[in-house]
């Protein structure tokens, strides 16, 4: 009784992730353009000073410099569907504890993400230095995509190894009683 008590209470608060995530987009959203790329070329910068002194590459700062500018579009591409990819993965999971499992899963977190990713970029036509970007939607599409995929296979090994034998002892409890 306890226990059901608890599981109607908490089950909402399964979607508090995806609330957040979506906060969190909302606001790298609304940076203006100089503080967006200003933090992805942080990132950037990151990456190949840590791959520089991780591989004892010896690079000279013009190489370093080189190195940053090739990799910085593409790790803001990369940030866009990881942001995606974790929002879809904080929508499925909550859907799939509330029964929706199957081709609805993808349906639905997977529409609703996109879906978000498009508002977002319209959000962004606000913006000063930001512009709405249909490539930007598929590509958070693609995070999107990889989210749904790996809650539904997660799931599916989750009932397949460890809730599918509990289900079995319980039946056999049950007989036995």
């Amino acid at each position: 009784m306890l226990k059901t008590f608890l599981r109607a209470l908490l089950k909402p608060f399964s979607f508090l992730p995806a609330i957040m995530m979506m906060y969190l987009i909302f606001s790298f959203s609304a940076q203006d353009g100089t503080t967006s790329g200003n933090l992805s070329y942080k990132v950037s910068e990151i990456i190949v000073e840590s791959a520089d002194e991780a591989f004892d590459l010896n690079w000279s700062d013009q190489q370093i410099n080189y190195y940053i500018e090739k990799i910085h579009h593409p790790v803001r591409k990369l940030a866009h569907m990881t942001e995606y990819f974790l929002l879809a993965v904080s929508v499925s999971f909550p859907l799939y504890v509330y029964g929706v499992r199957g081709l609805w899963l993808p349906i639905l977190a997977g529409g609703f993400c996109v879906a978000f990713a498009a508002l977002d970029e319209y959000h962004q036509s606000f913006v000063a230095g930001r512009g709405p970007s249909k490539r930007d939607v598929a590509i958070d599409s693609i995070g999107v995509l990889a989210g749904v995929l790996m809650v539904q296979f997660v799931c599916f090994i989750g009932r397949m190894t460890i809730f599918r034998p509990l289900a079995k002892r319980k039946k056999r409890e049950r007989k036995t009683a």
